[in-house]
């Protein structure tokens, strides 16, 4: 799939800034059992990241604005298009050895998502998505949500808060309904790979709470293009928002209802 200038851009920060989380990668599998050592080299390890894109990205588009996890908003000359990075998405697996992990890229035209990427560098799959022109894996694969139409053979995915999260209740009250119905329920601790894993029919719908707009601003259109649909928690609710609602088409209305506790 040929895509634009902008999406080529954000393709080639995503593998630049992914090389350098790879290599700090095998460093860190070495110190996962040092916690103190650890977390501090991650810190690091997503901060050199994060420069990486923030130069890779407004080096391209000098104009654009600019909001990362780490490096917060810088504002552009154009007020219409901003980039929205997560540069580590799954810093917790990163820490203790585990290969899911993601970055997120996202280009915000007027208030809309029209271009993203979730590059899962660990397994060297890039997930990208222009709107209007198809979701896509590694430049060959179109991507499709699934076709399942039945609830007990659907698997599903979210986060389940961590410590003390006042969102935990709500959570572990979503999985008590949802789980009797479905086929199992995942949780793999990247926002961005789940919305990826949408769009790529891997897994039959997602839900999270409490999420930031780069967890999740590439990995919405991935679905929507993917031919998913995406919702809030609630549906007067936009999922840039945090409050996220995903899944294929043939089962979203039943997963909605049992999210939503609605009798």
């Amino acid at each position: 799939m040929q895509g634009s200038a902008n999406l080529n851009i954000m393709i080639k920060a995503a593998r630049k800034a992914g090389r350098s989380l790879v290599k700090d990668f095998r460093e860190v599998e070495n110190l996962q059992v040092s916690m103190k050592g650890a977390g501090d080299f991650v810190s690091k390890a997503d901060l050199a990241a994060e420069q990486i894109l923030k130069e890779e990205l407004l080096t391209a588009r000098p104009t654009y604005g600019y909001l990362g996890e780490e490096g917060g908003e810088v504002q552009g000359q154009d007020p219409t298009r901003r980039w929205i990075v997560d540069p580590l998405d799954g810093t917790t697996n990163f820490l203790h050895g585990l290969p899911h992990w993601a970055i997120s890229i996202a280009l915000e035209h007027k208030g809309q998502i029209v271009a993203g990427v979730v590059y899962d560098a660990a397994k060297d799959e890039m997930f990208f998505a222009e709107k209007g022109a198809g979701a896509w894996l590694n430049d060959s694969k179109r991507l499709r949500v699934s076709g399942r139409k039945r609830m007990i053979e659907c698997i599903f995915a979210t986060g389940v808060p961590f410590a003390a999260k006042r969102t935990l209740p709500a959570t572990l009250q979503d999985l008590a309904r949802l789980m009797p119905e479905c086929a199992g329920v995942r949780r793999f601790g990247s926002a961005a790979l789940d919305l990826a894993y949408v769009a790529a029919g891997r897994y039959d719908g997602y839900w999270e709470r409490e999420l930031n707009i780069w967890d999740v601003a590439a990995g919405t259109l991935l679905v929507t293009e993917a031919g998913g649909l995406l919702e809030g928690l609630r549906p007067d609710q936009n999922p840039l928002d945090g409050q996220v609602l995903a899944g294929n088409g043939e089962v979203f209305a039943s997963f909605a209802k049992i999210i939503r506790n609605q009798a």
